[in-house]
């Protein structure tokens, strides 16, 4: 499974971006999509996640600003962003998480990340 990121770029603060995902390849069942934010010199850290089942979790400082969807017919993971302010800069990583069919009635978990789309929130 590969993920295909799009979206991002340079905003100032208080302004809107969107970021795209699509999980390609012989996908069985999607559990879960999300994002993951990485600050210059900082860990990756979770800024929002889906899950099949409708449940929802997201970082506390994006409360309220942003949001997750996913559309699991066409495999797609979008998050919206409002009001960025400068913390919120950083390469923002896709995931996915769930099943993909290798054979016939066979398959097996799978754990898939994108490349990371820059996100730079400044005036």
């Amino acid at each position: 499974v590969q993920l295909q990121a799009s979206g991002g770029g340079s905003v100032q603060p208080g302004g809107s971006l969107s970021l795209s995902c699509t999980a390609l390849g012989s996908i069985n069942t999607l559990n879960s999509m999300g994002w993951y934010r990485q600050a210059p010199g900082q860990q990756r850290q979770l800024v929002a996640l889906t899950q099949r089942n409708g449940g929802e979790n997201y970082a506390d400082s994006v409360l309220g600003r942003f949001t997750v969807s996913m559309d699991n017919v066409k495999n797609t993971v979008v998050l919206s962003m409002n009001d960025l302010k400068p913390e919120d800069t950083g390469v923002y990583y896709c995931s996915a998480r769930g099943w993909e069919i290798i054979g016939p009635n066979r398959q097996r978990n799978f754990d898939a990340w994108g490349q990371g789309t820059l996100v730079t929130v400044s005036s």
